[in-house]
């Protein structure tokens, strides 16, 4: 694999990713202070401080070298505006393996942000770093991530029934997955591929 991976912004037609930075402090609390954008996710609703400490802790995260090592950048739309968050984990640099998530802020929703702001990641994924395997971890409650995984061409893995108690309840877990191979010839990906900018 290519690593250590320095994350660098990253254009498609409609969306960059980049960095977090400060500015974002309150369209990124609208969104993790949201109850219905937290209903399917680990964590309550957030404090403006918790949501203070979060942002220092994903905007300095920007090289993926070793195991548990992520970025968190923000999905930017065509004029700049936050509009939600994708997330990229390194499980395993010997299995080549990666997770990858997503929130989107409630008034970019059902617009195709989240999907390609995931194609520019699975791109550099696959195309750069050279991982062999990327998933997804859901609940699969979240119909909209659900569909999502598959507009993407990730395979239904797994589904483990009442897998972890949460919010005062048992809740299952969805996996959705995509290997390197299956990628390269999935008809879901973006003909032109993403623009790198250094």
């Amino acid at each position: 694999m290519a690593l250590p991976w320095d994350f660098r912004p990253l254009h498609g037609e409609r969306v960059t990713l980049d960095l977090l930075c400060e500015d974002d402090f309150e369209p990124l609390y609208e969104m993790q202070s949201d109850p219905e954008v937290c209903r399917f996710l680990l964590y309550e609703p957030r404090s403006r401080e918790k949501v203070a400490e979060v942002l220092a802790r994903d905007a300095g995260a920007g090289r993926l070298d070793k195991p548990d090592d992520f970025v968190q950048p923000a999905i930017r739309d065509e004029d700049g505006r936050f509009v939600g968050t994708m997330y990229f984990h390194l499980q395993s640099v010997e299995d080549r393996t990666a997770e990858i998530g997503w929130i989107l802020h409630p008034s970019a929703v059902g617009k195709g942000y989240a999907t390609e702001a995931a194609r520019l990641l699975l791109d550099v994924a696959f195309d750069e770093i050279g991982l062999h395997r990327v998933y997804a971890e859901l609940d699969p409650r979240n119909d909209a991530s659900v569909a999502m995984c598959l507009r993407l061409g990730m395979r239904h893995e797994a589904h483990f029934v009442e897998h972890m108690w949460l919010k005062d309840e048992w809740s299952d877990t969805g996996i959705y997955a995509i290997l390197e191979r299956e990628w390269r010839g999935a008809t879901s990906r973006s003909p032109n591929g993403p623009s790198v900018t250094a």
